[in-house]
């Protein structure tokens, strides 16, 4: 799973943000999907570059994840290479176009979890948000307040 840093939790949400504020989702559009969405968000790219950049090779992005190779040149490469620069990996990639990562889905309600489908906004805001939530609790599992005192220096005490 991706990696739990603030960054990697601040892009699920924005881009989560970004598809409740009615941006404009297509899942078979290369720049308005599930990855798309999330390459937007992490690359500042516009749809249309990333879809641009993307027909330069062919698939899906599930293809194109696949047939990733850091050192080709090809422009699609070099956004999943700021996508997986950031934290994510390619299987994370992978799982978020069909909404299948199952530690993620295991954290959706049962019915919710069933009903759901790789091509709906609503759904994909639910996956982004419950990602960002068990990165976010990952996170937080990691920071001893010993560590936080420890580190910062003395207050001076107050006079009431």
């Amino acid at each position: 799973m991706a990696q739990s840093t603030l960054s990697v939790i601040q892009a699920l949400r924005d881009t989560a943000q970004r598809l409740v504020a009615q941006a404009p989702y297509q899942w078979g559009h290369m720049g308005s999907c599930n990855c798309g969405h999330l390459a937007q968000t992490i690359t500042k790219l516009t749809k249309g570059e990333i879809h641009a950049r993307a027909m330069q090779r062919y698939g899906d992005w599930e293809r194109q994840i696949n047939d990733y190779c850091p050192t080709s040149g090809l422009p699609i490469d070099e956004t999943i290479d700021e996508m997986l620069g950031l934290g994510f990996t390619r299987q994370d990639l992978a799982h978020l176009e069909r909404l299948a990562d199952p530690t993620i889905l295991a954290a959706i309600p049962f019915e919710r979890r069933n009903a759901m489908r790789h091509n709906q906004r609503d759904d994909v805001v639910l996956y982004l948000r419950t990602w960002a939530d068990l990165l976010e609790s990952q996170l937080l599992a990691t920071i001893q307040l010993s560590d936080l005192t420890a580190a910062s220096p003395a207050l001076p005490a107050t006079v009431h």
